[in-house]
Parts: C-alpha cells; structure tokens; sequence
C-alpha cells in the first residue's frame, strides 16, 4: 500500500474516464478523484455531482493550477495528448496519458523528456498489461509450454460507424482504427515476447465518409527471429479482442485479451486447459501501480520509453497503409 494518497485531477469528461478509469481510481488503494474539468462548466459540474468529485473547473488550466492536485488523467482526443501532458509537467504534475500516448513517435519522446526534466511520472493507459495473466504467459512461453514461439495473432474490432459524429473519424485528431485499438495487440506482442519489431506491413480500409480515417486495418509485424504478429483491428466490423500465442506443441489463447473475462486456455499435447485467472479491476491495477511511482516506492511496470516504441510501430503501420508499402524500423 502507498504511504500516501495520490489526489487525481481529470481533464476532460470522457466516457472512458467516466465509465472505467474513475471508478478504477476510487477503487484503488492509493487515489482520490480530486477534481474533473471541462470547456463547459456546466458539463463539469453536471459530472462532478454524478460522480461525487468534490471539485469541478471550466478550464483545464484550472485543474494544474490547483496546488492539492498530484497527478492527472488525460482523456481528450489524440492531438491534444502532447499538448497537455507538456503542460501537465511544467505545472509538477504526474500524468496518466489515454492510449495512443501521442500521434507520433516524436512526439511520445518530446512528452517522456519533458516529464524527466520536470521529475514527473508518465504512464500511458494501457491497463490490461497490469493483470497478472500476462506475466503468467510470459512464464509459460519462457518455460517451454508451447515449445518455440512461432507466430501471434491479436484482434480488436468493433463497430461504431453509424456514429459518424465520433471524434474517432476525425482524421487531424488522430483518428482511426490503429490508433485507437490497433495499439493493444501491437503492444501485447511486445510485451509477450520482449522484442522489438524490425518491420512493418499494414492494409487498411479508408473510408471517406468517416474522415478517411482507418476503419479497418490488417497487419503483420516482424519481429526477430523470424517470428511475426499478424493482427487486424476495425471500428466497423464484429466485436473481438482476442490474442493466440502459437508454438510448436502447443498456444496460448486468450479470448478476451484486453477487456472482458480474464481466463486464458493452454493448449498443449493434445489438451485444452482452461487456467482461472483472478476477477481484477485494470483500471484499479493500473492507478496503484502509478501511484506506487509517483510516491517513489516503485519503478513504473512499462517506463514512458515503451510507449515511444510502441509508437514507432504505429508510425511504421500508418506509413505502410498510406503507402502500401513495407516499412522498417
């Protein structure tokens, strides 16, 4: 348990803040929703009642400005990612940035360097990698389970099309399907096999009556070893977010990966073996472990030069489907 509080200030009233991340917050051991702040004071306040947040401010500026606030949760759209985060830091707050961290690789490292110049925490919101189940298929890879990792393949789509008003078309604020949810099964293949990708191959659906943005994309990352990730991700497809680690005896599947229930099945020498995994709020696990450092009573699971990487990957993927052509890293 943290020696001492963290008090969160959240900019913006996103549904992901309202609906995941906030509760997560109060559900921790270590935080207090401080504040919540919006362009329109009356959408602040209107939030702040519902949500039983003690302060409510019509600017963000307010919220930084505040001396009780420690860290702050940013949700707004893509583009404004950089912005605030630079912001955050020069006013000594720690910052928990929405995934994707940024637009651009460029951008992630300016936004890591401003945050270790000001001795600021920056974490991005990738929660799901907090669940133990991920160390747990680290372990098993490691020990042999599935014999040589040969391939991994990851999917998160869903359909919101219809919507069209969704900041998510916007092409300029960095819309669009990889940015969006193409980033969780590039990160989980970092993450499950310590690597690095050397290329990247993309195709995507641009569609132009939703921005030209990505609505739906397929990938294959190449990773050392001749090991590689293929992956598609859609905002106007059927919901799924699964990943499937493949061997030579045996794979992993985890058939909700990233939201949702949180078993995984082994399959190996001809048996299928579904492994309990504990029922755990990320968003909870990702505040704790945040406030853990911020209070400098531990290092951050994934420091801020993770995501520089992992947008490196997205830059390369965006490159490729606007190209069509292969990039490498």
């Amino acid at each position: 348990m943290a020696s001492r509080q963290i008090k969160w200030g959240i900019l913006g009233c996103s549904s992901i803040g309202e609906r995941a991340v906030i509760p997560g917050i109060k559900g921790s051991e270590t935080g207090v929703v401080a504040a919540i702040a919006s362009r329109t004071e009356t959408k602040a306040k209107e939030t702040a009642e519902r949500l039983d947040i003690p302060k409510a401010y019509s600017s963000y500026e307010a919220v930084l400005a505040d001396d009780e606030i420690d860290a702050v949760y940013i949700p707004l759209p893509n583009h404004l990612h950089m912005e605030w985060t630079l912001k955050a830091a020069e006013a000594g707050k720690h910052v928990l940035c929405e995934k994707p961290i940024a637009l651009t690789a460029a951008e992630a490292e300016r936004m890591a360097e401003a945050c270790e110049r000001a001795g600021v925490v920056l974490a991005e919101a990738f929660m799901y990698r907090l669940h133990p189940r991920y160390e747990k298929i680290r372990e098993m890879i490691a020990a042999g389970d599935i014999g040589e990792l040969r391939g991994i393949h990851g999917t998160f789509t869903f359909n919101g099309a219809a919507n069209k008003s969704n900041v998510r078309f916007v092409k300029e604020w960095g819309g669009g399907s990889v940015y969006d949810i193409g980033v969780y099964p590039i990160s989980a293949a970092r993450l499950v096999t310590g690597l690095e990708p050397e290329a990247v191959t993309c195709r995507a659906l641009f569609s132009p009556e939703h921005g030209d943005v990505d609505m739906m994309a397929s990938g294959l990352v190449e990773f050392p070893n001749d090991v590689s990730l293929t992956f598609d991700c859609g905002m106007w497809a059927e919901f799924r977010n699964t990943l499937e680690i493949l061997g030579t005896t045996g794979r992993i599947e985890v058939p909700s990966a990233y939201i949702g229930p949180q078993n995984i099945v082994l399959h190996s020498k001809g048996q299928s073996t579904e492994l309990e995994m504990p029922t755990l709020n990320t968003y909870t696990l990702q505040a704790d472990a945040f406030a853990r450092a911020a209070n400098g009573e531990a290092p951050l699971p994934f420091a801020p030069q993770d995501a520089v990487l992992n947008m490196r990957v997205v830059d390369a993927c965006l490159k490729s489907a606007r190209e069509k052509a292969r990039v490498t890293l």
